[in-house]
């Protein structure tokens, strides 16, 4: 460190470009600073240390620091020598800290700021004023560093939350390498590579700033043309080398840089690839079509925002990577016994069972060591816990996303196990097919160029055919999602594609009472978040606005210009007529949603601009489409509520386990994810008059009301000849045959029937048969495992005069007795063989688990996205002294 300071000039000194010039720069402020007041002393050295920070990591030369102060300023220069190194800056200060923030920093806390290139150096310099006047507007020039000759890279459907989130995860990792390395710590990096790898990743991070300045601010979903030096593909190639030796240092705890998340890591890895592959000449290939797993597969292309988790009608929370709670609606909020409001802020164990409380925090440690996770974007089948104590059982589905500050969050939709399930994680086949757009090649057109092609075809004599074409894909659209409000939002897309600008779907629940559920635009742009407001003000008397008018049964209305705020008679006209501002909308149409009668919602469809308003003529095709769209969203209600009054039924006839000290018992029932959610799937645990205990697991065939219906006839037939006769299984068995056989000559089913028998003490032993049925699994104290295949015959339905086999077994001491359904092992694509070899690989994974913890492990392990039911019966005899 050199002290240059001349009689009269500012006070200066020169400093190595290694980490501690940092601290030591910081002193030198604070010296020659001492007479100044405290607050602009530290924020001084705070600005230092991030811009002396910049040039240890970034320029990698000499830095000079000079300090000036006046009676009303401080200003302050750092100077190093790399001139052609522009600055890079990161975008705008998130909201949470962190190292790295450097030029955002600066922009945030200075008076003025700025920075001055010569031939020989390069100063980024700021200014703090002390006499409290507003300084005037400044910003960063982002510059990108000259590269001789370019090639173009294109990439197509940018996510930029992700973007930034990547960029962000970068700079992170070279800039510990950076400091571990001046430690003496290489984690088998080379010096002269870790400078290519912060030198090709600025001018990366340069080029990317510089384009996405350019975007629309409110977009997403972008797609950039970069120039990029035409020689950086082994500079490429460096970076990716160097960030995944920081990436395994990282999983090995050897930083303090937690590893990429699985969606990072792909579209990092989808970034380079395609920086590596149009260098050399290869074509774009847009993100969007990239094949992903569902832990690194977003639903959404769109940043999360808390507005859409608080007006979203599933019950859904986010939380962020501390495991703390940043956002969570009503419907999760009731479902869980909370105020919204309480949840924020409160560790995410607060919603889980004690039992898995320890397995959730290592799972969640996992998966920011390992970026690895069993249940992103997986739909699995959890107890949550209520806030009085109970277990809620719920389905989960867990996907990763994005802030616009780059922050990840983790974003759980919690569906009653008596709901329709999630959405489906896997992307739509339209997603799938979507093309890149050729560098080059022409633009997509824009919504005027749209509607003048309609309408020229319509002028043509294609109108009915194309209505006829919407019609039908709405109807598709209604019947191939998994519940209505999936239909509702493909429904909406489609409007935006074909008809308007703007969708919005309002319904009715309750009187008077109305549930704002969909809002689509054109375009990925943001919508305002009162737009997303779930609960809309009440239809009052003094409502008179086109909203309510079409609630009360007008329309459908034509509106061909925006209503004016002035002539809202109620809070609901007001709530309107700011959409409609908010919106920009030209013109309007609005339609009630009704069947036999009664009104349920309204549709609005609206359009912006000029030379593209709805007209008279648009008439006879809303009312068409409102009646089709009626009738579906009708179906889908009506096809929801009998899913749901099925499954009802099926779990109110699940049992009450008895309560016995030296047996111990657990069940699960989890519908499927995927298919209808009814079946015949039930278990059953009792104590016959002899004081045996039996044990039951069924599966009748079927998944419709029929199924669930006969499922709870056998259970009440077969409780009703196992009490009365008390006899061996194989008979119980034979006779519930008989009677099911009798009663309802075309059902057929599986089913165990098994009587525990033993002293409190011990041994105990298991006496069996099956109908047809999977056979039970033993797993010991120590971790064996072992099918009980005796006792095993043909399944109910088909020879009812043929006698039952029956065997038994021992059953350890703290050995475990599973008791399943089919929906637990078997897949598609997958031998029966290898199914049950993995049942047992986890149940002796789970063997001195609690019972409780072993149940809902192999549900957390085997169920997810399970096409069929699960029934699962557990017993475990423990002596009792």
């Amino acid at each position: 460190m050199d002290h240059i300071s001349q009689p009269g000039a500012a006070p200066s000194r020169r400093f190595p470009p290694e980490p501690e010039s940092v601290a030591l720069a910081r002193r030198f402020v604070r010296t020659v600073l001492e007479d100044v007041a405290s607050e602009p002393v530290e924020t001084a050295e705070l600005l230092v240390s991030e811009l002396m920070t910049n040039v240890v990591l970034h320029a990698r030369t000499e830095a000079e620091v000079s300090v000036r102060t006046r009676d009303d300023r401080v200003h302050v220069r750092v100077s190093d020598h790399q001139p052609s190194y522009g600055l890079v800056p990161q975008g705008r200060l998130p909201p949470y800290p962190g190292p790295g923030q450097g030029l955002a920093v600066v922009e945030k806390l200075a008076s003025r700021y700025g920075v001055d290139t010569s031939e020989e150096r390069k100063t980024v310099w700021f200014e703090l004023w002390l006499d409290g006047r507003p300084p005037p507007p400044s910003e960063w020039q982002t510059t990108v560093p000259p590269a001789g000759p370019t090639r173009t890279v294109t990439l197509v459907d940018l996510p930029g939350a992700l973007y930034l989130a990547s960029q962000q995860h970068r700079h992170a990792l070279l800039r510990e390498l950076t400091l571990a390395a001046a430690g003496g710590e290489r984690f088998g990096v080379r010096p002269e590579d870790l400078a290519t790898a912060h030198d090709v990743n600025n001018t990366i991070s340069a080029c990317m700033t510089a384009e996405l300045e350019k975007q629309p601010p409110a977009a997403h979903i972008h797609s950039l043309r970069l120039s990029l030096p035409a020689d950086a593909t082994r500079a490429v190639l460096t970076l990716r080398h160097v960030l995944d030796l920081a990436e395994e240092a990282a999983r090995d705890e050897r930083l303090l840089t937690w590893p990429a998340l699985p969606q990072n890591r792909v579209f990092r890895q989808w970034l380079f690839d395609q920086i590596i592959s149009q260098l050399t000449g290869g074509p774009p290939t847009a993100w969007t079509v990239v094949p992903r797993e569902p832990s690194s597969s977003p639903s959404e292309l769109v940043p999360c925002d808390a507005s859409h988790v608080w007006a979203s009608r599933v019950p859904t929370i986010a939380a962020d990577d501390e495991n703390r709670i940043i956002a969570a609606n009503g419907p999760a909020a009731d479902m869980l016994g909370w105020q919204a409001d309480e949840l924020i802020g409160r560790r995410l164990t607060v919603l889980i069972p004690e039992h898995l409380r320890e397995r959730h925090v290592a799972a969640f440690n996992s998966l920011l060591l390992s970026g690895q996770s069993r249940i992103l974007g997986r739909s699995v089948p959890l107890p949550a816990l209520h806030r009085d104590g109970r277990l809620v059982p719920i389905r989960l589905f867990i996907q990763t996303q994005g802030t616009t500050d780059g922050r990840t969050v983790f974003v759980a939709q919690l569906a009653p196990r008596t709901a329709p399930p999630a959405p489906s994680p896997h992307p739509s086949e339209e997603s799938r097919h979507v093309a890149p757009q050729e560098p080059g090649g022409p633009e997509l057109p824009d919504v005027s160029e749209i509607l003048t092609r309609e309408a020229s075809a319509e002028a043509g004599g294609s109108t009915l055919a194309q209505r006829l074409s919407l019609l039908t894909d709405i109807g598709e659209a209604l019947s191939s999602s998994s519940n209505l409000d999936e239909g509702l939002q493909r429904v909406c897309k489609l409007l935006t594609q074909r008809l308007a600008d703007w969708c919005v779907v309002d319904l009715l629940d309750g009187p008077g009472q109305v549930e704002r559920v969909c809002v689509t635009h054109r375009s990925p742009q943001a919508l305002p978040a009162e737009a997303y407001a779930g609960r809309l003000p009440p239809v009052t008397e003094a409502a008179r606005g086109p909203l309510a008018r079409v609630l009360r049964g007008a329309g459908p209305l034509l509106l061909t210009e925006a209503p004016s705020p002035g002539r809202a008679e109620s809070p609901l006209d007001t709530h309107y007529y700011e959409l409609f501002e908010r919106m920009g909308a030209s013109s309007a149409m609005v339609a009630p949603l009704r069947v036999r009668g009664a009104v349920f919602g309204a549709l609005t469809l609206a359009r912006t601009g000029e030379g593209r308003s709805f007209t008279d003529e648009d008439l006879p095709l809303i009312d068409g489409l409102v009646r089709s769209l009626s009738m579906g969203v009708e179906n889908a209600r009506l096809y929801q509520e009998t899913r749901q009054i099925a499954e009802r039924l099926q779990r109110s006839l699940l049992p009450v386990l008895p309560d016995i000290g030296h047996l111990q018992m657990a069940a699960r029932y989890a519908p499927s994810s995927t298919t209808a959610q009814i079946g015949g799937d039930w278990y059953d645990g009792f104590v016959v008059p002899n004081g045996r205990t039996a044990l039951v697991i069924g599966d009748v065939t079927g998944h419709d009301l029929e199924a669930a219906v006969a499922m709870s006839q056998l259970r009440s037939m077969l409780r009703g000849i196992a009490i009365d006769r008390q006899e061996p299984p194989g008979e119980v068995l034979r006779r519930l045959d008989m009677a099911n056989h009798s009663l309802y000559r075309e059902a057929t089913a599986t089913c165990i029937y098994a009587l525990v028998a033993g002293p409190e003490s011990g041994p105990w032993e298991l006496k069996h048969s099956s109908a047809g049925h999977l056979p039970p699994l033993l797993t010991t104290r120590e971790g064996g495992t072992r099918y009980l295949e005796g006792g095993a015959g043909l399944l109910l339905g088909m020879e009812p005069d043929m006698p039952r086999p029956e065997a038994t077994d021992p059953l350890p001491a703290h050995s475990t007795v599973l008791l399943y359904t089919d929906g637990l092992i078997e897949r598609r694509d997958e031998s029966l063989d290898d199914a049950m070899a993995r049942l047992c690989r986890h149940t002796a994974a789970l063997a001195r688990e609690p019972l409780d913890v072993f149940c809902d492990e192999l549900l957390i392990a085997l169920s997810a996205d399970s096409a069929d039911d699960i029934a699962i019966l557990a017993l475990r005899p423990v002596p009792q002294t």
